[in-house]
């Protein structure tokens, strides 16, 4: 049996560009791609934090060094340049593999910059 588990996180990104005529997709700076482990093309849930929009999209590399967070095409009208996203992929993963999965979590602040990273989510407390 596989489960499905959260790959990668960027946390608190703020979108930089929303582009309505562009094929779809998502572009993100290619050092927080690298760093995060998302993969181009790879499928990505996105969270906008300002209106509750949930979608799913692939990612596209951004410039490295870009701080670039763009949403394009249909996905455009879900999050606007300015607002705050979360942005998640899964991957399957075996029996096995379960007891060693960390995932790659990368925490944003103001200009996208990175604040730190971590392996585990914080326990939420009562």
């Amino acid at each position: 049996m596989l489960t499905i588990m959260l790959k990668a996180k960027l946390h608190m990104a703020r979108v930089t560009h929303a582009v309505l005529n562009y094929e779809g997709s998502c572009a993100i700076d290619g050092e927080l791609l690298d760093l995060s482990g998302i993969r181009e093309n790879e499928q990505i849930q996105i969270y906008n934090v300002e209106n509750g929009q949930r979608f799913t999209t692939y990612a596209i590399r951004a410039e490295e060094g870009s701080k670039v967070i763009s949403v394009n095409g249909a996905a455009a009208h879900l999050a606007s340049e300015g607002q705050r996203v979360i942005i998640c992929s899964y991957a399957q993963y075996s029996e096995a593999e379960l007891d060693s999965h960390e995932p790659a979590l990368v925490y944003l602040q103001e200009g996208n910059a990175i604040s730190h990273t971590s392996n585990a989510i914080p326990v939420q407390l009562a």
